[in-house]
């Protein structure tokens, strides 16, 4: 359609270079003083025009053509007149779709047989023809311009697709890192809970069982979660009410899962959570999700407390537990603590985190509601 609606253009153009060069011909050389003209002289301001119907097709043969047509005029004893404009357009199209070496070689060819054959096919001299050449010169300058404006606009939108694509890959990775490292937290610890049992009771494989039947349920519940997430990246789909991503209703079956694994979690939700924007409703239940799984990689024996608090436009998520108070080896490379403060810092909100002045470690995040 853009092809078409060019030549078309290119048509219009070209007609109305012709109308001119017929009409405005004779008065441009009384003009001059030049003698009256005959209709050979029309032959070259007629070539000139129709090449210009073609000229996004062959834009240097188009050149050639005009300028071979302007010195003919020249020639033929006219200086001055139309048939310069179907030059400047053959010359401002090589210039915008050719590389700059050869527009400039070009222009400087064009420039020096308008020159010559002025000088050559007229009576006036160097001093009145020389001005010609900013008919070469103009158009370059213009077509350049042009085409530099293009290719920076092409490479701007190259550039902030690249940006969205980073974007989305970093989206993608952080939203299968909390999904997958929740889900083997639990299965590694719940695991080492079924080989110890083992090891101790062998008669007796009931508890080590439960264990193992835990295992099974995160791994499934996980997997489903992961389908989820991937399933929506494939149809291209942004994080929104449609999106099958958690939120903070799925909050009780991930606190029980913490549980399971021997981590008892007490829970205080203030507030109503089930009108929640849904971007902030995935970044508190990523948040909460990825502190507890912290909890179970590296608090060692310990308890958790979590709290969320939904006020008029404010939201508070609070995981505080009694471990080590170590700080998360994953908080480094755009993993845990500095991905929950992405989720954070992206929604306009604030997360801090580290040891607790009592012992322990303390995650405290606040996201602003917009409902």
């Amino acid at each position: 359609m853009t092809r078409i609606r060019g030549f078309l253009l290119d048509g219009l153009l070209m007609l109305v270079l012709l109308i001119l060069g017929l009409v405005g011909t004779a008065p441009a050389s009384r003009n001059l003083g030049l003698a009256e003209i005959g209709w050979w002289v029309y032959v070259p301001v007629v070539a000139a025009a129709l090449a210009v119907s073609v000229r996004r097709l062959f834009p240097v043969p188009v050149l050639v053509v005009a300028a071979a047509a302007v010195c003919a005029y020249m020639l033929l004893g006219q200086f001055y007149g139309p048939i310069l404009f179907s030059l400047a357009a053959a010359l401002y199209t090589v210039a915008v779709h050719r590389p700059l070496r050869v527009s400039a070689m070009s222009a400087g060819m064009v420039a020096a047989s308008t020159v010559v054959c002025g000088l050559l096919g007229t009576d006036f001299g160097f001093d009145d023809v020389v001005p010609i050449v900013a008919w070469a010169v103009a158009p370059l300058a213009l077509g350049v311009t042009v085409r530099v404006t293009r290719e920076q606009r092409l490479q701007n939108r190259r550039d902030e697709t690249r940006r969205q694509a980073d974007a989305e890959r970093m989206r993608v990775a952080q939203e299968v890192h909390d999904v997958v490292g929740h889900g083997l937290a639990a299965i590694n610890m719940q695991a080492e809970i079924a080989l110890h049992l083992l090891a101790k009771q062998p008669a007796d494989p009931s508890k080590a069982t439960a264990a193992l039947t835990a295992i099974s349920r995160t791994s499934r519940e996980s997997l489903d979660e992961l389908r989820a997430t991937l399933g929506a990246v494939r149809r291209g789909e942004e994080v929104d009410d449609r999106s099958p991503a958690p939120g903070l209703a799925h909050l009780d079956a991930l606190v029980d899962r913490t549980r399971a694994v021997g981590v008892p979690v007490r829970v205080d939700v203030e507030g109503p959570i089930s009108d929640l924007p849904a971007a902030v409703d995935l970044a508190a239940y990523r948040i909460v999700q990825e502190s507890l799984t912290n909890v179970l990689r590296h608090a060692g024996t310990a308890t958790a407390a979590v709290r969320v608090a939904v006020g008029h436009d404010t939201m508070t998520i609070e995981v505080n537990d009694t471990g080590r108070g170590s700080v998360p080896s994953s908080s480094n490379g755009g993993h845990g603590i500095a991905g929950m403060r992405e989720r954070a810092t992206a929604l306009g909100g604030e997360l801090n985190a580290g040891p607790r002045a009592g012992g322990g470690f303390a995650v405290r995040a606040t996201l602003p509601v917009r409902r």
